[in-house]
């Protein structure tokens, strides 16, 4: 089968990578911000779950990152790669890097590694331009994580203390930005990410890229108020509802037979991200067509959420949630379901595959089904670089995203 190319690094990507650790940099430090102000008013015990949510996030990232040198050092020829002007990120420097994972710190060098190279393909016009891409693409997966493992947990937290005490602090109000602009920002940049993977895709125009924003967005938002809410009225409860659901959605990862990682326990870490994603939000992580899991998901998180949003209204303080109380009930529901709308807008109107011919392999006719239509495996480095390594993470996980517009995985992913 031919090798296609993926998408040559542009200053978007540039920029993409600029804003991802300045995104990041600026949440981490409205984190330390929040937890100091919760220390000097004395509130311990927000501080320590706020704390909480920040290590855990930090070292679920760290180990994803390590899993991934790991994976990668073992593959043909990755120890010698070398790119114009420097090695891989962190080469042979095994021990380096494993003390900068402990120190969770690994996530912010692949953030400066990532523009290092981006700057020197696009200002210095330099080779590795592959290798930039590569480097953007775990970047995003590992984006992704660090959101829902502790931004999305983070905005609940700060919009149910607003709840309890009745009162917001500007810092709060600056957290609760932070957190939202981050998760926004990953849901673009994954897409973009995993879209490189499509050869010869239709491009993402900015309609099209607004709307798969918007009922992301307005999806996301409904859910963390809920479970906001719920938490106001029954905080004893919150953690019981949020282990009951994790262990069904890792079930549920599980029965799909999940092939992300390369190793057993790698697998089950990611399949326990999966469970705390699906938590707060839908992402396809198997093969075949998406829409009879889709459905069942958003039916089974509508159910969960009308639970949520009737026992806060029966437990409510009826005075002190009298200003907002009907709003919310009235408008929560609407907006999930605002966001299911335009999730079908989308898919039925501004899907790029609406406005570029489908990709087949050299050799097939022009009237095959779109189930039949194939990825096709990419070299990730310039020739530099061993053409044996391939970003095989996110290449999977574009098969998988994108299954529902009728594509199926290559063997030469396996």
């Amino acid at each position: 089968m031919e090798r296609g190319s993926l998408s040559k690094y542009s200053w978007i990507d540039f920029a993409f990578s600029v804003v991802g650790v300045f995104t990041f940099l600026v949440d981490w430090g409205s984190d330390v911000w929040v937890a100091t102000e919760f220390y000097n008013q004395g509130d311990f015990f927000w501080f320590g779950v706020l704390l909480g949510l920040m290590v855990l996030s930090s070292v679920v990232v760290q180990m994803f990152s390590w899993f991934w040198l790991k994976y990668d050092r073992e593959l043909p020829g990755f120890s010698s790669a070398q790119t114009p002007g420097g090695s891989v990120l962190f080469g042979d420097r095994v021990k380096l890097s494993c003390l900068l994972h402990v120190l969770q710190l690994g996530f912010l060098c692949r953030h400066i590694s990532a523009i290092r190279q981006g700057f020197r393909v696009w200002w210095r016009k330099q080779e590795g331009s592959e290798y930039a891409v590569y480097l953007t693409h775990d970047l995003s997966m590992l984006r992704l994580i660090e959101t829902f493992c502790e931004s999305a947990p983070q905005l609940t937290l700060m919009i149910y203390v607003m709840l309890r005490t009745n009162k917001a602090r500007t810092v709060q109000f600056v957290s609760i930005a932070a957190s939202t602009t981050s998760i926004a920002w990953m849901v673009v940049d994954y897409h973009r990410s995993l879209r490189s993977f499509l050869p010869d895709k239709a491009k993402q125009g900015w309609g099209s890229s607004l709307i798969y924003f918007l009922w992301n967005l307005l999806l996301i938002a409904p859910r963390v108020a809920t479970l906001a809410l719920f938490s106001s009225v029954l905080p004893g409860y919150i953690g019981a509802h949020f282990i009951l659901l994790w262990f069904v959605f890792v079930l549920w990862v599980w029965r799909q037979k999940t092939d992300f990682m390369d190793s057993v326990a790698g697998e089950w870490l990611y399949r326990a991200t999966v469970g705390l994603i699906w938590y707060f939000s839908w992402f396809n992580v198997a093969e075949g067509q998406t829409r009879g899991r889709s459905i069942i998901y958003h039916s089974f998180v509508t159910v969960d959420g009308v639970i949520l949003l009737v026992t806060w209204w029966c437990y409510r303080d009826p005075v002190q949630s009298e200003p907002y109380a009907l709003a919310l009930l009235i408008a929560l529901p609407l907006t999930y379901l605002l966001g299911l709308l335009f999730k079908a807008i989308y898919y039925c109107c501004f899907h790029p595959k609406l406005w570029g011919p489908p990709v087949r392999d050299p050799g097939l006719p022009d009237d095959l089904p779109d189930a039949d239509v194939s990825f096709r495996a990419f070299p990730i480095q310039d020739v530099t670089v061993s053409a044996q390594l391939v970003n095989k993470r996110m290449g999977r996980h574009a098969t998988h995203f994108y299954s529902d517009q009728g594509v199926t995985r290559s063997t030469e992913y396996r």
